[in-house]
């Protein structure tokens, strides 16, 4: 008998075939950095809501009316957050831990104008009986710029004037019975006149006078016979 052929060869066994290589995922973006709180810039909002601290400490007396005034120039002079903190640390409204003051009756109603002056070779004026609210932009140039508050109505605790004035003149006008204050003008071979005044009644609205006299000048005062008499029955009634 012939034996039987010899089986056929059989293919080799092929290696299981390999999943080819993925891109290793990107790793993902880390956040910029962020600078710490106290290095943050200042915004006017944010230096107006700590003027309203330091004047709620006025009204409660925690603070004298040296001490208010010395903290307001120093709240308005602040460029960033750290220096504002330091100056309501010690007080109620800025510390977290501490419960918030009530509001202020006359702080209830609608806001007032915040109008911008703007007088070039020309004139501007704003008076009479009107709502003022927290700030007024007055600019000069060889013009002149008149603000009469004697008849109006204040709508918010502090008003901030900022005053720009080149070859030219603002005056202000303010009632005898406000707080007024002038620190933060800089005369530039020019002046600056606003006859400081801190009322007796912590409640009084406050105006502060800042700015740059440039060949040019300011004047801020109050006139006399001219008084608010009940602000806060006006705020609310009006």
């Amino acid at each position: 008998m012939t034996e039987p052929a010899a089986d056929l060869a059989q293919p080799s066994a092929q290696p299981p075939a390999q999943p080819s290589a993925q891109p290793p995922a990107p790793a993902p973006a880390q956040p910029s950095p962020q600078p710490p709180a106290g290095t943050l810039r200042a915004s006017d909002a944010d230096r107006d809501r700590f003027a309203d601290i330091l004047r709620e400490a006025l009204a409660e007396g925690r603070l004298d009316a040296s001490e208010h005034s010395e903290r307001l120039d120093r709240v308005y002079a602040a460029k960033t957050m750290g220096e504002l903190e330091p100056l309501v640390r010690d007080l109620p409204a800025g510390n977290t831990s501490a419960p918030a003051p009530a509001a202020r009756p006359y702080a209830v109603g609608p806001t007032g104008e915040n109008p911008n002056l703007v007088a070039v070779l020309s004139g501007a004026e704003r008076k009479g009986r009107w709502r003022v609210g927290s700030r007024i932009t007055a600019v000069a140039v060889m013009g002149g710029v008149e603000i009469d508050l004697t008849e109006a109505t204040f709508t918010a605790p502090e008003l901030v004037i900022h005053c720009t004035a080149v070859m030219g003149g603002i005056s202000i006008r303010v009632p005898e019975n406000v707080t007024l204050h002038g620190s933060g003008v800089i005369g530039v071979m020019g002046g600056a006149d606003v006859r400081a005044f801190e009322s007796p009644d912590p409640q009084a609205p406050s105006v502060r006078v800042t700015g740059v006299a440039f060949w040019g000048g300011v004047e801020a005062k109050a006139k006399r016979g001219k008084t608010v008499v009940d602000w806060t029955k006006k705020r609310l009634s009006a």
